[in-house]
């Protein structure tokens, strides 16, 4: 019985050794991405000015476009379900038709679940995701704010004119839509 039991672990060990081995190295390049929050010495909120080079779920860089009216945050995985339930309910090009772009916080999660989970589910959606791999960067935007609802911020030429939040797929694209 001992014996069974450690052939067991010692697959186990050798399984979980190679699938990190395979899925276990980020396809974040920190070098290629940033992100600004001016003035520097305040929170993120009403009156900053934010400016970002994010990639999206497929590894293309964004950057934020002075036409952006609205910018929408999840920070965590129940945020993130509210937001897929959303935009399933809507046409393809719904975010650009509202001049809107969703920024989804993944930093938290370990790089293997990222990549064997997170991302391939992400690569079916019919919109884009701009995704913040960096811890620094996340912390900064949800410094103040309420993390546990889908943040969405309103812009004008890249300064928040407004923070509000949903707390349901209905709420959300309301919001969207009035932008």
């Amino acid at each position: 019985m001992k014996k069974i039991f450690l052939i067991l672990s010692l697959i186990l060990l050798l399984a979980a050794g190679a699938l990190y081995f395979l899925k276990g190295k980020s396809v974040y390049d920190p070098a290629k991405y940033s992100l600004e929050i001016r003035p520097a010495d305040k929170p993120f909120g009403i009156g900053s000015e934010i400016s970002f080079s994010l990639p999206d779920q497929f590894g293309k860089s964004h950057s934020l476009s002075p036409e952006t009216r609205t910018m929408i945050f999840a920070f965590t995985k129940e945020t993130g379900h509210l937001i897929k339930t959303a935009m399933a309910q809507q046409p393809k090009g719904f975010l650009e038709e509202h001049k809107a772009v969703i920024v989804a916080d993944i930093s938290a999660m370990p790089t293997v679940i990222q990549n064997l989970f997170a991302l391939p589910d992400l690569r079916k959606s019919d919109y884009t995701m701009l995704l913040i791999y960096d811890k620094k960067m996340a912390r900064r935007l949800k410094e103040g704010q309420k993390t546990d609802q889908v943040i969405v911020v309103r812009l004008k030429e890249g300064k928040v004119t407004a923070i509000e939040h949903a707390k349901s797929p209905e709420e959300l694209i309301k919001l969207i839509s009035q932008a």
